[in-house]
């Protein structure tokens, strides 16, 4: 039942969702509901905690199968955009405007600034990334996510969110490159008008 409720809110924001419509549309009492979470408070603080733990989750894993120190920041950043695909544009805006779930959003970003920058670093020390100011690339990639995560650079570009974050990992990894590595295949990602493919919004 709160991953029927997740999958609601995710997808609709939580402003305007009463728990009495939740309660209907789960088909369940207002108690039983109540015995999720005491408040729709606690119930949208449990769904966002929750949404970043998973998502957390599938990415290290993702990037703990890679073997390659060059190709760990794009998957990371893959990653990141997978998950954003799984929220709406409504849950972005409810989530930033309500003080309890943007805390919760910027500790998370502020954690993806951090592994971006251990992942730079774990690179420098294999030898396949020059070194720099990896603290400025992480906070840069820390902006890029709240700007793909707001709309604000997918409307000025014409990307997707997956789209944005691989154009990203192609510039970090082209950026960060020692030379040792010219082989390196170019990404997939194609530039898409966001009336063709699906965006977080």
């Amino acid at each position: 039942m709160l991953r029927q409720a997740e999958a609601i809110i995710l997808a609709e924001g939580f402003t305007a969702v009463t728990m009495d419509e939740l309660a209907q549309r789960l088909g369940c009492s207002k108690a039983t509901l109540y015995s999720l979470a005491s408040t729709k408070e606690q119930l949208v603080l449990a769904v966002t905690r929750t949404f970043f733990r998973n998502a957390t989750a599938e990415i290290e894993q993702a990037v703990q199968t890679e073997p390659d120190p060059r190709q760990r920041i794009r998957v990371y950043l893959v990653g990141v955009g997978t998950a954003m695909r799984r929220h709406s544009h409504a849950f972005y805006d409810d989530m930033v405007g309500y003080e309890p779930t943007a805390r919760i959003y910027h500790k998370n970003s502020a954690a993806a600034a951090h592994r971006v920058h251990e992942l730079i670093e774990e690179g420098v020390r294999a030898g396949v990334f020059r070194a720099l100011n990896g603290h400025f690339a992480a906070q840069v990639v820390a902006v890029t996510i709240d700007a793909v995560q707001s709309g604000a650079l997918l409307e000025s570009t014409g990307l997707t969110a997956g789209d944005a974050f691989s154009e990203l990992g192609d510039l970090l990894l082209d950026g960060l490159s020692s030379g040792q590595d010219a082989s390196e295949p170019p990404s997939a990602a194609v530039s898409s008008p966001r009336d063709q493919v699906s965006t977080p919004r």
